[in-house]
């Protein structure tokens, strides 16, 4: 049988989630899940989660897998709540613990917090077989967005996060910490190689001045074709070329901080302190 894909939307941060479900054995895997956050109150709330657990406990869902694509810079995960509520293994790519490196360092966490990944149940190897119920699926690594950018693939749809956006925005930025313009394109062109047909999910979308609803779902053969950024006919260099000059013009996320540090801890917030509450750092003049 072939996977239900059930989208949900973040307006607040242009984020799509998933669940992905196996309609045999009733499991499922949800995907890239979104904390609420309200930066001037330094509130969090749970309504997108919400709907989330709401699907999943409607549709008579077991959740397997919690897949985060990458440590995400514009949002906070809800990966660590969902779990708590419906169980499942926390997952992310093995490169994770790299990226855990440089923002521990730049945020002076300490050295009680442990960089190896520990802090997800399972870490992935490029090109690992895993299953969602009855489902084969396949964890590719596409690193260039961040170190440890996975992508994975459910039969015919593969679910990239950052990597691409809808062809008519284009491509993710590589001037974060451990970005690679370059481990982009090269990462771009494997998902490429996927058959013409395979159903490409946008972990974003940002509309266009042309587009004015948004969108979740394209192709490999629209991506090739038609990507603003990297369409057949422009190579390495020029892509690099131009990532790089666009890169240059582009503001930091507005909530790369909060988002760092709780995604770091596989959607944990930071401990509290000893008054009992919970801090986020800014550090100043580093981005």
């Amino acid at each position: 049988m072939s996977a239900v894909i059930q989208h949900f939307f973040d307006p607040a941060t242009s984020t799509y989630s998933y669940v992905v479900s196996d309609p045999g054995t009733r499991r499922c895997a949800i995907i890239d899940p979104v904390l609420d956050y309200d930066a001037a109150a330094g509130r969090t709330s749970h309504a997108g989660a919400r709907r989330i657990a709401d699907y999943v406990r409607g549709q008579g869902l077991e959740v397997e897998w919690l897949l985060e694509t990458h440590l995400h810079a514009d949002h906070l995960s809800a990966a660590a709540l969902l779990k708590r509520e419906l169980g499942g293994r926390l997952a992310i790519g093995r490169a994770i613990a790299e990226v855990q490196r440089t923002f521990a360092g730049l945020l002076n966490i300490g050295v009680d917090f442990p960089c190896d990944g520990s802090q997800f149940d399972h870490l992935f190897d490029d090109g690992e077989s895993f299953f969602i119920g009855g489902l084969q699926a396949e964890a590719l690594h596409t690193p260039g967005h961040t170190p440890a950018c996975m992508t994975y693939r459910v039969g015919d749809a593969a679910f990239v996060g950052d990597t691409l956006f809808m062809p008519d925005y284009g491509t993710a930025r590589c001037d974060f910490p451990g970005g690679d313009a370059r481990a982009l394109y090269r990462s771009i062109q494997r998902l490429f190689a996927l058959p013409d047909d395979t159903r490409l999910f946008m972990c974003h979308d940002y509309l266009t001045a042309e587009r004015e609803e948004h969108q979740h779902e394209t192709t490999v053969a629209r991506q090739r074709q038609g990507n603003v950024h990297v369409r057949e006919g422009v190579d390495e260099d020029a892509f690099v070329a131009m990532r790089r000059q666009r890169d240059a013009t582009l503001n930091a996320p507005a909530l790369i901080w909060p988002s760092i540090q709780v995604n770091m801890r596989g959607g944990e917030l930071p401990p509290a302190e000893a008054n009992g509450v919970r801090y986020l750092k800014i550090p100043l003049d580093r981005m």
